[in-house]
């Protein structure tokens, strides 16, 4: 029992430290501490990818171990699952964990000086702005904990095998959703985004509930395992003996599961929450929300595909073929709507839309190739989007110290939450900041799928496995709206790059002089002035420079990841007795 728990003791780790979080903000009266908090859940996530990492090779070997009654079960596929979501997660936490924007001084920047000395400011209230260190994102305490419990509800959701457990898992993440789209209490445009989404995700909960109902009902187990040989016996034996009556019921269940599983990652035809959502809510929430769900329930419907792909709902179509009509719809319509958006984050959430399409196209044709390109895109797809959603919100700080009087206020909500919304407003960016926009456009080319970027290779894969399963209708529409979808990406590379901006760099930040002490043992060394000259955070920096690399030289290192995703798709074919 010890053995197989410690398998999976990052969760008691991710509990513990919840109840923490959560008995020290009933305590906390400062609101300004919050920020200390996200740098407590980011050694969480830390330690939980290592003691993730160290039971990787001990599920590989056993090929999986069932725990708490079997009620969920850890493997190498789940264990590396974990580890991107706990990755994602720690990148999310990163642009809350530290202050967006710093005050550079060249002649402090010594070693001497940052080990020995300290600089410090006269005028503190001066800057604090400029800095943002009254900003909204660093004043709520809850931001953390309710991410962590998301967290938590993602990692059971992969985790579990039995339909009670995957239901209570959707809903600790999907409350955990809820809340954190409405965490910004003076955002109208969040509150209201925060209900839709809540409604829809209500409406989605009942078809997957009511689908798990119908499976008892009729067949008297939640077990995953045993489902599956009930499906499998009754796939075997003649159908004319009507030995399971039942079984006609199964597939309808199936697909309302699915249906509700669809809602929740937003694929056509049940996309249409989306884009409001994502426009409407704060961009640091946005890289979460259109992350973390869209992983834990995409591993789900693997699972499920791969297990009862043999159930037919006519004589020639299996349940799955609703998987190809979805992705065919997602390619579309992902495509042909995100053509006419000129907000940002709506088109980011076409763009989503249509890249699932690729994705449940892989997923439908369940053979070692498709499973092997979905595990790929899946991974890759999260990076290139979080990257994505990064620089965004990288780039409204740098911008804090402009004013552009050609934008139109009225279409731009919820400024200090959401600064970029307009695609208007990245015009010119590149003369302002070169490597940031260098950065964004090097994820939108990944995005087209341009070579020889990480996008180009995954949409490779996904089009030879189609083409060998004979798809080729699909394949043909997947390289159409892959090459009309790089007409949104390149106007965004076109507006950074080849405008002019308009932005004026503000009055009083020109003439601002900040009085600071320099000192040493408690002793002044040096008085001066410092001038305005700030810059983007460490944390944002590095963070936007390691993703925008793994995207740009992955060609130079495609063997490990590849390799990845070809042993998880092989385990998941083939029985541990061969392993």
């Amino acid at each position: 029992m010890f053995y197989t728990i410690s398998n999976f003791r990052y969760l008691s780790l991710l509990i513990s430290s919840v109840f923490s979080l959560l008995l020290s903000n009933s305590l906390a009266f400062r609101r300004d501490i919050s920020i200390l908090y996200s740098r407590i859940g980011i050694i969480i996530l830390f330690y939980c990818i290592y003691l993730a990492y160290n039971s990787l090779f001990i599920t590989y070997i056993d090929n999986g171990i069932g725990i708490f009654g079997n009620l969920f079960y850890v493997s190498s596929i789940t264990h590396s699952f974990h580890i991107l979501i706990l990755f994602i997660s720690l990148l999310v936490l990163n642009m809350t964990a530290f202050y967006p924007r710093k005050l550079v001084y060249g002649e402090y920047l010594g070693v001497f000086n940052l080990l020995f000395s300290k600089l410090q400011l006269l005028k503190k209230l001066t800057i604090s702005n400029i800095i943002l260190k009254n900003g909204e994102q660093y004043s709520i305490l809850e931001y953390t904990l309710v991410l962590l419990f998301v967290v938590l509800g993602s990692i059971l959701l992969i985790s579990s095998s039995d339909l009670i457990s995957i239901f209570l898992s959707i809903e600790l993440q999907s409350y955990g959703l809820y809340l954190l789209c409405a965490i910004y209490r003076n955002s109208e445009s969040s509150t209201s985004s925060s209900l839709t989404y809540f409604l829809l995700g209500a409406l989605a909960s009942c078809f997957i509930l009511l689908g798990i109902a119908l499976i008892y009902a009729n067949l008297g187990v939640t077990h995953l395992d045993s489902f599956y040989i009930i499906n499998n016996l009754s796939f075997i034996l003649d159908q004319s003996v009507n030995k399971f009556n039942n079984y006609t019921f199964i597939p309808y269940s199936i697909l309302l599961i699915a249906v509700g599983l669809l809602f929740k990652i937003s694929a056509a035809p049940f996309h249409f929450w989306s884009p409001d959502v994502y426009d409407g809510i704060p961009t640091i929430v946005t890289t979460f929300v259109a992350n973390i769900a869209k992983i834990s329930i995409l591993i789900v419907m693997l699972q499920l595909v791969y297990f009862t792909s043999n159930i037919y709902i006519f004589t020639n179509y299996s349940w799955t073929s609703s998987l190809l009509l979805s992705s065919l719809l997602s390619l579309t319509i992902g495509t042909i709507l995100g053509l006419t958006q000129f907000r940002i984050k709506r088109l980011l959430a076409y763009s989503t839309i249509s890249h699932l399409g690729f994705m449940l196209l892989a997923l439908s044709i369940n053979s070692v190739e498709s499973i092997q390109s979905f595990i790929f895109y899946l991974i890759q797809y999260s990076i290139s989007n979080v990257n994505a959603f990064i620089i965004l919100v990288a780039i409204g700080y740098s911008l804090y110290s402009y004013n552009d009087s050609n934008i139109n206020n009225k279409q731009i909500v919820d400024k200090n939450n959401s600064p970029i919304q307009m695609i208007t407003q990245l015009k010119g960016y590149f003369h302002i900041n070169s490597i940031l926009a260098l950065s964004f456009a090097i994820t939108l080319f990944s995005f087209a799928g341009i070579p020889p970027l990480m996008g180009f290779f995954a949409k490779q894969m996904v089009f030879s496995s189609a083409l060998q399963e004979g798809f080729i209708f699909l394949t043909l529409i997947g390289v159409l709206t892959s090459v009309i979808s790089a007409v949104y990406y390149l106007y965004i590379v076109k507006t950074m790059f080849f405008d002019w901006h308009s932005y004026i760099y503000l009055n009083k930040l020109n003439n601002l002089r900040i009085p600071a002490i320099l000192t040493h043992k408690n002793k002044k060394v040096k008085e001066f002035y410092l001038k305005s000259n700030f810059s983007l955070s460490s944390s944002f920096s590095l963070t936007i420079s390691i993703l925008t690399l793994i995207i740009l030289l992955f060609m130079f290192m495609p063997n490990e990841w590849l390799n990845m995703s070809n042993i998880l798709s092989i385990l998941l074919f083939v029985p541990s007795t061969i392993i």
